[in-house]
């Protein structure tokens, strides 16, 4: 049973992909976001890349968390994953810096009041500022704040954010036999975070929820959910927002909520040096561990045999009996970011991920097969895909 799928929400998103294919794929022929010309300053050497995102279901958890607590910085929080799911995404394509920043905020105002929404802009002006101290620069340019009630239930927080960047500065992803695989974890805490992060990024926020809180939910709070998805696959797990998340110094409900983690810093470093040597970058978004599919030679089969531990939030769904196959499709699992390089230079990639208190380590590697495109090693498991 596909339950992702089943609650309204898809980790491939193979309506999407089919409605583009037959759109313009844009300068380059296998980046992570698709490149465009330099239409802004008609630079041949330059390329503009913009890109949109957002928080998505996230926003109905941290509504039920506000409710359930009263705790507004939790907001704040939430603009993190509205402003990364776009950036990180960005850095696969070797965009590290400069960027122009608008947000879409789209609220019910009957239940989100004025004060959530000031919460939210000291949330961008928090990061941006964050951002700053690493010589990362993020202009915030203004946005649109809607009051669509008739549409949204509660509230939906979207960023846009473009850039420009030297042509040649470009990875265009080309993974290759024998490239090592280097994972950076989703979880524990960066230097440059104020917590313990649970690594849920903002990525099947839809099944993390339902799985993991408890049925009470249901009838308190109606418009956090789908009337049209089955009861049963709402709200169905056994926990409060307040209960504690086993061997983490979190709850459930901050573990759920925990802001995406921004690798900008660490790839702000690794591309002063080691950029040519990357042979691509792959976030562990929609799709999961799975996403590197899109973009792999069918020639190729990747082989993670050497994953995280599963983190405890995850293992706390899939104790609750989410298949184990589904979710490495739905969540991140444990590494939100892999980076594809000769096994010559996986070292000093290890090396710098340290410096930032980031856990990397060599998930696997790249082998030349037809059969299979893909396998995940996981509670003594193959995974194939």
């Amino acid at each position: 049973m596909d339950k992702y799928n089943l609650r309204g929400v898809s980790a491939q998103k193979n309506d999407v992909h089919n409605a583009v294919k037959s759109l313009d794929k844009g300068v380059f022929n296998n980046t992570f976001c698709k490149i465009s010309s330099d239409l802004l300053c008609g630079d041949d050497a330059y390329v503009n890349i913009m890109h949109a995102d957002g928080a998505g279901t996230k926003s109905s958890m941290a509504y039920l968390y506000w409710k359930e607590t009263g705790d507004m910085r939790i907001w704040q929080d939430l603009v993190q994953d509205a402003i990364v799911m776009n950036t990180d995404d960005m850095l696969c394509s070797g965009v590290s810096n400069n960027f122009l920043l608008s947000n879409t905020i789209g609220r019910n105002k009957h239940l989100i009041p004025g004060e959530i929404l000031n919460e939210i802009i000291v949330g961008f002006e928090k990061f941006i500022d964050k951002m700053k101290a690493f010589d990362i620069q993020i202009k915030l340019t203004g946005g649109e704040t809607a009051d669509v009630g008739d549409l949204v239930k509660t509230l939906i927080i979207d960023s846009t954010i473009i850039a420009r960047e030297k042509k040649d500065e470009i990875i265009n992803i080309q993974i290759q036999e024998g490239d090592a695989i280097i994972g950076l974890s989703s979880f524990g805490q960066a230097i440059y975070e104020e917590k313990y992060n649970s690594g849920i990024g903002s990525n099947g926020l839809t099944s993390a929820r339902h799985d993991l809180l408890d049925p009470s939910y249901r009838e308190k709070y109606p418009e956090t959910f789908d009337q049209h998805t089955d009861i049963e696959l709402i709200y169905g797990g056994k926990y409060k927002v307040n209960d504690p998340l086993a061997n983490t110094p979190l709850t459930i409900g901050q573990a759920i909520l925990s802001p995406t983690r921004t690798y900008l810093p660490l790839f702000q470093e690794l591309f002063k040096d080691y950029k040519k040597e990357i042979h691509g970058i792959i976030h562990c978004t929609g799709g999961g561990q799975t996403k590197v599919l899109k973009f792999l030679d069918k020639n190729l089969c990747v082989v993670k045999d050497n994953l995280f531990e599963i983190p405890p939030i995850f293992k706390g769904i899939k104790d609750l009996g989410y298949p184990l196959k589904e979710m490495y499709e739905v969540f991140n699992m444990g590494h939100r970011m892999e980076i594809y390089v000769p096994k010559k230079f996986q070292e000093h990639f290890l090396e710098s991920a340290e410096k930032y208190n980031i856990q990397a380590k060599v998930i696997g590697t790249v082998e030349q097969r037809t059969e299979e495109r893909l396998q995940l090693y996981s509670d003594n498991i193959c995974l194939t895909y």
